[in-house]
């Protein structure tokens, strides 16, 4: 690595806008959906609307006549809307928080699912400058405004509102789109963190870029479930290599912490027969096989099969929970 390169991972900040990671599976899925409804009613949270830690805040003074005006008209969009074209129009109606509240309808349109609207809202309101009063609006009320972001399959990482949250939706939704490149360029110049490294390698192994997934994971240790999601990564990238041995290694780093997740254990010991086959695969050559007896050779396919038809079940469905 050259010197004063940061690898993506490392953190330095003692406060990121980051919360607890999660892992879906169905049953989690389920239970999530479930338990955010019953949450929202409690806080007396319309179903629908963004999120906020500590719920919805309460508005207090704003600038002057005018601004108190906006600003009580774009609270009641932001916390009490589940439909973004009407921050839109408020958009419309007031330039200067213009920015502000195309931004905030691209989040709303994020969480329910549209990655192509959400692209192009985030997009629009990332072009546009906020005058004072936006701003000030912002960094008071917004601040707890959480966003649940995929940084890779089956792993989201809820994000306070920040540059962060809003450049790693914009990436997902570019990603949803078939947008690879873009979804890969909207994460530059973001602090480092293991969010975004997991969101740019997985990104990047997409592309088929694995000398650039193994140089950024290059002495990463299994501290937890993001981490270990990110060594995951790099097994595979290395796999593709044909590093076997450093593919392995990582693998097994996944599988030394005991408390890291189900399904990613699951994934890597699936991985690792993967492994093994293709380790054995490559060893062997044609004549090899040719010598070896139907019977033996019916068998090397038939656990190939099942390893390869276990990794496809992971990937769409998860890990029941009950096991």
């Amino acid at each position: 690595m050259p010197a004063g390169k940061r690898r993506p991972y490392a953190d330095a900040r003692d406060l990121t806008p980051f919360r607890t990671p999660v892992i879906r599976t169905p049953v989690r899925g389920l239970a999530g959906n479930v338990g955010g409804v019953v949450t929202g009613l409690m806080a007396g949270r319309k179903p629908g609307t963004l999120t906020a830690e500590g719920g919805v805040p309460r508005l207090g003074k704003v600038g002057g006549r005018t601004s108190a005006k906006t600003a009580k008209a774009v609270h009641a969009a932001i916390f009490g809307s589940t439909d973004p074209d009407r921050l839109i129009t408020l958009a419309r109606a007031y330039p200067g928080w213009a920015g502000l509240c195309y931004l905030m309808a691209g989040l709303l349109a994020y969480a329910h699912g549209g990655h192509l609207r959400a692209s192009d809202l985030l997009q629009h309101g990332l072009s546009l400058r906020n005058d004072a009063d936006a701003n000030r609006y912002a960094a008071v009320y917004l601040a707890g405004v959480v966003t649940r972001v995929e940084v890779a399959e089956r792993i989201e990482v809820p994000a306070l509102f920040s540059e962060e949250a809003v450049f790693l939706a914009l990436s997902h939704s570019l990603r949803e789109t078939g947008q690879t490149e873009a979804a890969l360029a909207a994460l530059a110049g973001l602090p480092p963190s293991l969010p975004l490294a997991l969101a740019r390698c997985s990104l990047a192994a997409e592309l088929g870029r694995d000398d650039d997934v193994v140089a950024d994971t290059e002495g990463l240790l299994n501290a937890d479930d993001l981490s270990a999601a990110l060594l995951l990564v790099r097994a595979r990238s290395l796999r593709r290599l044909g590093s076997y041995s450093a593919s392995r290694s990582a693998l097994q780093e996944v599988l030394r912490r005991r408390k890291t997740d189900f399904t990613l254990r699951s994934d890597a010991l699936t991985d690792r027969a993967l492994l093994l086959l293709d380790a054995g695969r490559k060893t062997l050559g044609a004549r090899d096989w040719q010598r070896r007896k139907p019977a033996q050779l019916e068998a090397v396919k038939a656990i190939r099969k099942d390893a390869e038809m276990h990794e496809l079940w992971d990937r769409e469905y998860g890990q029941p929970d009950d096991n």
